[in-house]
């Protein structure tokens, strides 16, 4: 490489520098925010907290992010194909089994969106742009709070305000923690009141249920997410789509989800 070609790259790079650090600057980060007044116990009190990375620009969307880990483990993060869209994410930590049992998580997630609701416009949000979405554990989370309008409620809020639910590789049928909790087999299948599929209705905010590949999915996680696909469809609801990320495993799939995400939100 000459002199003039060293200098060129030079060059390129450092404007690359500059525009990262620029991206960098347009966002900010608060962390650990409490979203429940009076915590009933020192688990919940340390456990019920989230962090907010939102853009500096004003009226920018929200998307409510729950982790995964089988509601048994897990740590709020915001992911990669989430940052720098142009939207704020608040990364939600719940109480987890066995410390705490169904419905706490649940109720949980749903207390973190009506905080959402609350506060995002003092950070220079738009409470009529407020989205739900998690992976694995976290999708059954947004499934549950999307569908069974009871855990918004207790908080004053109302579900359908949510402006759409983007649930990625959730349990439809009630969560396999859920079941051992009640002292049945965890691999045998099984829907009470703690499942996504007993909340089928026709009238819901737009739901986009996205898995990985079927053939590298958890067994059946595919084929629950179509069947909750199936039967909302069966009751008249036209607001439901499902997406298979071909040669996506269940891990791997939180990327492309992400860009389904952000071009579901700009389309909106």
């Amino acid at each position: 490489m000459n002199l003039k070609n060293t200098w060129t790259a030079l060059f390129a790079l450092v404007l690359c520098l500059n525009y990262a650090e620029a991206q960098t600057e347009k966002y900010d980060l608060k962390e650990n925010i409490a979203y429940i007044n009076n915590p009933s116990d020192a688990y919940a009190k340390s456990r019920c907290k989230l962090d907010l990375y939102y853009p500096k620009d004003k009226g920018f969307a929200t998307i409510v992010w729950f982790h995964g880990g089988g509601l048994t483990g897990g740590e709020k993060y915001i992911p990669e194909g989430l940052k720098n869209k142009g939207v704020a994410v608040a990364a939600v930590n719940y109480r987890l089994s066995p410390k705490a049992n169904h419905p706490a998580y649940i109720d949980d997630a749903a207390a973190s969106v009506a905080w959402v609701f609350d506060h995002i416009e003092e950070f220079g949000g738009d409470p009529s742009k407020i989205y739900v979405s998690g992976h694995s554990a976290g999708g059954y989370l947004a499934l549950m709070v999307g569908l069974d309008e009871q855990y918004l409620q207790k908080y004053n809020a109302d579900v359908n305000k949510v402006k759409a639910y983007f649930p990625i590789s959730g349990q439809t049928i009630t969560h396999n923690t859920v079941r051992k909790e009640l002292g049945r087999p965890e691999n045998v299948p099984f829907a009470n009141e703690f499942a996504p599929l007993n909340h089928v209705k026709k009238d819901t905010p737009p739901f986009l249920l996205i898995t990985g590949d079927r053939t590298k999915e958890i067994p059946s996680r595919y084929m629950e997410n179509a069947y909750l696909y199936e039967a909302l469809k069966d009751v008249g609801n036209d607001k439901i789509t499902l997406y298979e990320e071909d040669g996506f495993d269940h891990n791997s799939v939180v990327e492309p989800a992400c860009s389904l995400i952000i071009k579901a939100i700009k389309d909106n």
